[in-house]
């Protein structure tokens, strides 16, 4: 399987062009009339750690899926000042625009993100409704905050921890210090730091799953403390109530993954959830 690359440029919203590149199945592979935008998460640009964004563009496209991925303007090789996630949407909507006008024959498009990427597909969805967009594939969507945080930590690390009876024999021998115990106290005190806040960006995602009406796949790497927080927040809260058991969702667990799925085993298998996915959707 192989695929075909070429540069693109997207002109961008206040006149500031992006850079994109995208990724073409060979001509001998049949193309699918869904489109892949590879919206790129965190102070990254379109390569991605470990050549992630790279590897997963040039993977669909063998498999006949036309794919871009682009960098916001000050980013890699885009002009600019950075752009934050949440104030993303009209660069979103600029890279679809440019992946419909190209000469290959693109009739809808779905929106892969990692991390902020994943929450910039939902704020997107959330501002616009774009009707072009058939599908959502997030990995490890980012819902941070200090709430967030502590409830994570306390469930996932400290209940961990405090379960383990090594750790009292040490905590008793005084090889390890009472740190570990404040630490625990002051993740619970922050869990409870949340009768005043305000609609948040979290709150913004959760409106863009809602209203989306198409297929979602959600997936989430099993060593990252973000999709466990994801999972904690969507479970437990009122704006998030029914978003897991919708019957739209696929979810995913990526076993012995990390937060960018660093691990040639953990890379293919998102991959393959990808693909599996989108051959169910196109």
């Amino acid at each position: 399987m192989s695929s075909q690359e070429q540069a693109l440029v997207i002109p961008g919203p206040d006149a500031q062009d992006m850079l994109g590149i995208v990724s073409l199945p060979a001509p001998q592979t049949p193309q699918q009339t869904t489109g892949v935008v590879i919206v790129v998460g965190g102070a990254q640009y379109r390569v991605g750690s470990h050549r992630q964004f790279v590897q997963l563009a040039r993977f669909l496209a063998a498999a006949g899926y036309p794919v871009l991925r682009f960098d916001f303007p000050g980013m890699g090789d885009s002009p600019g000042d950075p752009v934050p996630f949440e104030d993303s949407a009209p660069h979103i909507a600029a890279a679809i625009d440019a992946m419909h006008g190209q000469h290959v024959k693109v009739d809808k498009v779905v929106l892969w993100g990692l991390c902020d990427g994943a929450s910039a597909s939902l704020l997107y969805m959330q501002a616009t409704r774009d009707p072009r967009v058939a599908g959502l594939a997030l990995l490890n969507p980012w819902v941070r905050s200090e709430a967030g945080l502590a409830r994570a930590r306390v469930k996932h690390y400290y209940g961990q921890r405090f379960l383990d009876p090594s750790f009292w024999r040490k905590l008793l021998n005084g090889q390890v210090g009472w740190q570990a115990l404040r630490g625990l106290g002051q993740n619970l005190r922050a869990m409870h730091r949340t009768a005043l806040v305000p609609f948040g960006f979290q709150d913004a995602m959760a409106e863009g799953w809602k209203a989306f009406p198409g297929p979602i796949l959600l997936m989430l790497s099993e060593r990252d403390l973000g999709a466990k927080e994801f999972q904690a927040l969507a479970q437990s809260n009122a704006r998030w109530e029914g978003s897991l058991e919708q019957p739209c969702l696929s979810l995913q667990h990526i076993q012995g993954a990390d937060h960018t799925c660093s691990t040639a085993t953990a890379s293919r298998q998102m991959e393959s959830f990808v693909v599996s996915w989108l051959s169910r959707i196109s």
